[in-house]
């Protein structure tokens, strides 16, 4: 079962891209080990659209207010691509420290219901020598 998505970004300067999702963004993270930072992220969907290729991937941010990060990142002297209205959400393109562009747009489409979360099933402890020799001979170890 799918439990979430792991997303890569490349980035030219991967710190500052970092930081950028971390001090500018607000993401939550966790160090990884050695200052690589792994990022959580809302809940996400994946689309499937026809191409001419395979192995072609987009990461877009979703946001509730896109005029309004438009703002908020211009009052952080970050660059922005204008608004374009498109038929599924309203879609900029934020400038990333490191110089390439992440998508972010307004959905106007229905989002999916988030999936419900599975059970996980408890594991049975390993059995230490004394159970398992207990089974073969059918007597119970003292305790």
């Amino acid at each position: 079962m799918i439990i979430g998505a792991h997303s890569i970004i490349y980035s030219k300067d991967s710190d500052a891209d970092r930081a950028f999702l971390r001090d500018v963004l607000g993401l939550p993270h966790v160090d990884a080990g050695g200052g690589w930072l792994i990022f959580g992220l809302p809940p996400a969907e994946v689309a499937i659209h026809p191409s001419g290729e395979n192995d072609v991937h987009e990461l877009y941010l979703m946001t509730d207010d896109v005029e309004e990060l438009v703002a908020s990142m211009k009052a952080r002297g970050i660059e922005t691509v204008p608004v374009s209205r498109q038929s599924w959400g309203m879609l900029t393109r934020v400038t990333l420290p490191g110089g390439g562009k992440l998508g972010i747009y307004q959905p106007l489409h229905r989002s999916p219901p988030a999936p419900v979360p599975r059970a996980v099933p408890k594991r049975k402890a390993p059995a230490t020598k004394k159970r398992a020799s207990a089974k073969k001979t059918g007597k119970r170890s003292r305790r």
